[in-house]
Parts: structure tokens; C-alpha cells; sequence
């Protein structure tokens, strides 16, 4: 049974700092891509930034520059590191499995970037 686990999330200053972890167990063949999005009250879930199994990186055009994605192969996690972090900013963050395949997704973890 895949299982995708997200944590670190939680509630911040603006300005401030927060580092989510996603690790996923199970069996799981064929991984692609590792990623994060994200879902805002009201709005549609968008990326924030995927990671292929070679390290090429794509983020989105909100968080260019504020945040870094990373991840360990041999763990099946990937991070998110996040800097600067802005009001608009708060959102349900989901990580995701691409793969050959149905993608797994986690259950999410909650952040919030106070003003």
C-alpha cells in the first residue's frame, strides 16, 4: 500500500520561513517526477514546483526565487524549502507522485503566512 506523508506545514509571519518534507512508502515503480501544489480557499489547485528523478526543477511563476524544491531518491521524500513567505501564500500544500501511471497524492498540510 503507497502512502504519501506531507509535513512541516504550519502558521507564520510574513517574511518568514517554513520547510515542508513529503516522504512516500510503499511500493511505487517508475517515479517521474516528485512535486508540490497548492490550494487557496476559493481557488483552483496550481503548482508550486515538481522535481524529476534527474534534479531538473520547474516552479511556479508566484515562487520563483522564494522557494526550492529538493529531494533524496534513495527515501522517496522530497522537501520544499520556503523563504520569504507572503500572505498569499497560504494554502493547503499537497505533495505528488508522478509516475507511469496514477499519480499518488498526499492529504495535505495547511500553511499560513500571517501579515
Amino acid at each position: 500500500q503507497v502512502q504519501v506523508v506531507e509535513s512541516g506545514g504550519g502558521l507564520v509571519q510574513a517574511g518568514g520561513s517554513l520547510r515542508l518534507s513529503c516522504a512516500a512508502s510503499g511500493t511505487i515503480s517508475s517515479i517521474n517526477a516528485l512535486g508540490w501544489y497548492r490550494q487557496a480557499p476559493g481557488k483552483q489547485r496550481e503548482l508550486v514546483a515538481t522535481i524529476t528523478s534527474g534534479g531538473s526543477t520547474n516552479y511556479g511563476n508566484s515562487v520563483k526565487g522564494r522557494f526550492t524544491i529538493s529531494r533524496d531518491n534513495a527515501k522517496n521524500t522530497v522537501y520544499l524549502q520556503m523563504n520569504s513567505l507572503k500572505p498569499e501564500d497560504t494554502a493547503v500544500y499537497y505533495c505528488a507522485v508522478h509516475r507511469i501511471g496514477p499519480d499518488y497524492w498526499g492529504q495535505g498540510t495547511q500553511v499560513t503566512v500571517s501579515s
